[in-house]
């Protein structure tokens, strides 16, 4: 079905369709949302079928304040607690036991729900003037880079939402960090711009999830799905020297000077800018119908984590 996308730069007009009922993009800081009001059911069956979702992936609910956990959690671990006390609002994800007011639809039928505060203000104001709190996955057709800019999320999604509510590039470029408290322990379920060590220095005995032990049914987004890629191949070098090009459309992102022969580079001056410029380089690369992008493999620390875990799911390593 096709309709017409409003696009607006007017909070009030984008939250008042979403308490019609609407399926609304937003900014955040890390990708852009694609939100529908928990309250909404025809409107959260809408937000699926416009993504190409599978049911059993289950959403992130989005609140503006932190009081507002309560709305959709039964029950707040110590670790929980002290996690939204270090980074409410900001790029964390926090799993915890859902009460009655979060659907199944939501959370693909599990007794957890994936809770985020965004620190990006055209964010916070929206769900502010939100009915209630709006379950939200990133604004792009499943298994696509992400939408870091407002115009990737026309180029998706045109005539299949209600709104668009125009905002800056997204700052991080790279979705929420995500940490699972809703067990007897704390764990690393999805790296992202608050990284594990930041996340250990204020709750040390987190852990992280191993190969084996992802779930049927995961608890969060990106666990089970292929993710991130574009239409160009995806591979992975850790040495750009080693990098042999023999594609007459190959290109290249990282942070090491481009090797010999791409058509197409992106070469960034931090892990900061890496993260950032990731999704949209992909993005850029399927309009120039690239056909190998070349993707410098940054080592397992810091930031560098979330950017090697994108990099695996779109290369389909992991």
């Amino acid at each position: 079905m096709t309709m017409q996308t409003t696009l607006t730069d007017s909070v009030e007009e984008a939250a008042a369709l979403l308490n019609a009922g609407g399926v609304v993009a937003f900014p955040t800081e890390t990708v852009y949302g694609l939100g529908a009001a928990i309250c909404h059911p025809a409107a959260l069956l809408q937000l699926f079928r416009a993504k190409g979702r599978p049911a059993d992936n289950p959403l992130i609910v989005h609140i503006y304040r932190i009081e507002q956990v309560a709305e959709v959690a039964s029950a707040v671990s110590v670790q929980a607690a002290t996690l939204i006390e270090h980074f409410f609002p900001g790029p964390l994800t926090l799993v915890l036991k859902k009460n009655r007011s979060v659907p199944y639809s939501v959370t693909a039928g599990l007794e957890t729900v994936g809770v985020r505060c965004p620190a990006n203000p055209i964010a916070r104001e929206f769900l502010r003037l939100a009915c209630c709190p709006v379950a939200a996955p990133s604004a792009n057709r499943s298994g696509l880079p992400s939408a870091t800019s407002w115009e990737a999320v026309m180029e998706d999604l045109d005539g299949k939402i209600d709104c668009l509510l125009r905002g800056t590039p997204s700052a991080i470029g790279l979705e929420s960090t995500i940490v699972d408290c809703s067990g007897g322990r704390a764990v690393l379920l999805r790296a992202g711009a608050i990284t594990l060590e930041q996340l250990r220095a204020v709750v040390p005995e987190i852990t992280t999830i191993a190969v084996t032990e992802r779930e049927e049914r995961p608890k969060c987004p990106g666990l089970k799905y292929p993710h991130y890629a574009p239409r160009a191949a995806i591979l992975l070098s850790a040495a750009v020297e080693k990098i042999d090009i023999k594609e007459s459309s190959a290109a290249y992102i990282g942070i090491s000077e481009q090797p010999k022969g791409v058509a197409l580079f992106k070469v960034c001056s931090s892990l900061e800018e890496y993260g950032r410029e990731l999704f949209g380089f992909f993005r850029l690369c399927d309009a120039r119908n690239i056909s190998v992008i070349y993707c410098e493999l940054p080592s397992d620390e810091g930031l560098g984590r979330a950017i090697r875990d994108r990099l695996m799911r779109a290369a389909g390593l992991a």
